[in-house]
């Protein structure tokens, strides 16, 4: 069967396609705020896949998946969109409300439940995500704002301050005021999270997003850490299984 994936976030639009659960083909947009319009632009190439069925993560309001439904209707197979439960395929959701967590962070803790194991789940997204895990039960996390809205911020509550963009790639101190909010940052992030992986030292650390792996090259002296790029896609893969 041939499968079509999107996992649409605040900022990109990913798709996958996958025969058999093996993967063929994959791509990412920004979708400046409007996936739906984005979507109409690439319907064509989507059409290409022939597809049997489309599987979506959104994050997106009501509205905006009923057009992004309304564009994909197109092709003319069934369009199907992935929705936090309290309990599905035995994971039990850690929210006391669990329509208030997010799609795309219940996927990712979907993709690694059941096993039997402890994890941490970073997702290095337009925000950072941090989950944990016990076998089937989630039991909450944190959330930060990312590398870049931080920086964002700063350069839109600073008077006086013009922040260029530059990598995220060294701690040693700023000698200039880019570096010095750049690399400022990324240590605040990553003290955030040393301080869970001391608290929780017998977790295995899983690393997800865009910029996982900025946080996975800082994080070496965790043994047991992993890089998984496509997490949510195997979340909702299994969610529709």
């Amino acid at each position: 069967m041939r499968q079509l994936w999107l996992d649409i976030g605040n900022t990109r639009l990913k798709y996958w396609l996958t025969v058999n659960g093996v993967m063929q083909a994959n791509g990412a947009e920004l979708h400046l705020q409007s996936p739906a319009d984005l979507l109409v632009g690439l319907v064509n190439q989507l059409s290409q896949f022939s597809p049997h069925e489309i599987g979506i993560s959104s994050v997106l309001d009501e509205a905006s998946n009923k057009r992004v439904a309304q564009t994909l209707s197109r092709l003319n197979v069934p369009v199907r969109f992935a929705q936090v439960k309290a309990s599905h395929h035995g994971l039990k959701a850690g929210y006391d409300n669990p329509e208030q967590l997010g799609i795309d962070r219940w996927l990712q803790v979907l993709a690694l439940a059941g096993q039997q194991q402890q994890y941490c789940i970073l997702g290095c997204g337009t925000a950072l995500t941090i989950d944990l895990l016990d076998d089937n039960q989630h039991l909450g996390g944190y959330i930060l704002p990312s590398l870049y809205l931080q920086r964002d911020s700063l350069t839109q509550g600073t008077k006086g301050i013009k922040i260029p963009d530059q990598a995220f790639s060294d701690l040693y101190p700023g000698r200039n005021t880019s570096d010095a909010v750049h690399h400022g940052i990324l240590l605040g992030l990553l003290g955030a999270i040393e301080k869970i992986i001391q608290h929780n030292p017998q977790r295995k650390l899983v690393i997800t997003g865009g910029d996982a792996a900025i946080f996975a090259s800082f994080l070496t002296q965790k043994t047991d850490l992993i890089l998984e790029p496509d997490l949510l896609l195997k979340g909702l893969i299994r969610f529709f299984a």
